[in-house]
């Protein structure tokens, strides 16, 4: 490739511990939802050197997809929902100037399917990337949109606001969605001893396989639609939501892992396999050990992870973490860190 003329680099964070998850969706209409934005980060880095072909279309884009070791060509004016349809819509959602040829990386630090959110994530870096290539500078809500409408409208998948803003705002959200897709975000601060005992026994437990339960969820969207907004489960999640914010703002972690808990079995309720036998093996380790909190990220089912809120005796949470270890078929501890900063870009 020739000497790039501009280098952008680019990161957004992954999500944990949706407190009052499902209330951010289309068939709920109006929720709330408490989250916390967590590194490492997707990273992205564009190179962008001087388009030397004789015409300015055609796949002038190459993408370096690190997780999966692929690489291809992507024609952002006739995208392909064949091979990473996700980076492919988005790359045509902020098409980069004709004049430009472009070398793509991505990297997410944790596996795929893990939901915490990454797909919102990367989607959020590469728009942010290619916005900031662009001369745009979108902030933290039209990023958080745009990622959601490609998603949504684009790739007609099934998804919630929750994961796009934290991916761009960051920090610690309280999302209070007045009417879907519409939400006024509030960037919580706790005093800073409180957030960093909080990111001292925050643990993310990967369940040793992909997420993948789309018959479940199916059915759950199904049930909830047909309650058009009335949901008593989803009045539930979003109170929890409330509470957890309280917790966090009034400095109290025993308050907010019991809001953790009662949150895992909510989503229990919602069907007795979003809550997986993978899963409640971690919280039988977790209530051995005295963890204070634990909930499955995401929607929940087969794979995934899982949020704990360890005991604040040190010992106890590395023992908990080795035998976590122990229960083996890839389930393992993934290290994270509270990330205050949402979608980042800078140029070198």
């Amino acid at each position: 490739m020739p000497r790039p003329v501009r280098i952008i680099h680019a990161r957004a964070p992954l999500r944990v511990n949706d407190i009052g998850g499902w209330t951010d969706t289309w068939f709920a209409r109006k929720g709330r939802v408490l989250n916390l934005a967590v590194g490492p980060p997707v990273e992205v880095q564009v190179k962008a050197v001087r388009n030397e072909r004789k015409t300015q279309g055609g796949p002038r884009i190459l993408v370096h997809a690190e997780n999966y070791g692929q690489s291809f060509r992507v024609d952002p004016d006739r995208p392909s929902t064949s091979l990473h349809p996700l980076i492919q819509m988005s790359i045509q959602a902020v098409s980069p100037p004709r004049e430009l040829s472009l070398e793509i990386r991505l990297h997410s630090p944790v596996p795929a399917g893990i939901s915490t959110g990454t797909s919102a994530s990367v989607c959020v870096a590469l728009l942010g990337a290619l916005d900031f290539l662009g001369g745009g500078r979108r902030g933290p809500a039209g990023l958080a949109a745009l990622a959601h409408r490609v998603e949504t409208e684009k790739l007609g998948r099934q998804s919630g606001i929750q994961d796009q803003i934290s991916a761009a705002y960051g920090g610690i959200c309280f999302i209070d969605m007045k009417g879907y897709p519409k939400a006024e975000v509030e960037r919580l601060r706790p005093d800073q001893a409180f957030v960093r005992e909080l990111e001292r026994r925050l643990c993310l437990v990967y369940l040793g396989r992909p997420h993948s339960s789309s018959d479940i969820h199916e059915s759950v969207i199904d049930r909830l639609e047909k309650e058009k907004g009335r949901s008593a489960a989803l009045v539930r999640l979003a109170g929890l939501a409330a509470r957890g914010r309280r917790a966090l703002l009034g400095g109290d972690l025993e308050a907010y892992g019991g809001i953790m808990i009662e949150n895992n079995e909510a989503q229990r309720a919602l069907h007795p396999r979003l809550v997986s036998e993978r899963a409640d093996r971690v919280i039988a380790i977790a209530k051995k050990h005295g963890a204070s909190g634990w909930k499955v990220n995401g929607a929940g089912g087969k794979g995934g992870s899982l949020t704990v809120l360890a005991s604040p005796d040190d010992g106890m949470r590395r023992r908990m973490v080795a035998a976590v270890l122990g229960l083996g078929g890839g389930i393992r501890h993934l290290p994270i860190w509270l990330s205050s900063a949402g979608f980042e870009a800078w140029e070198t």
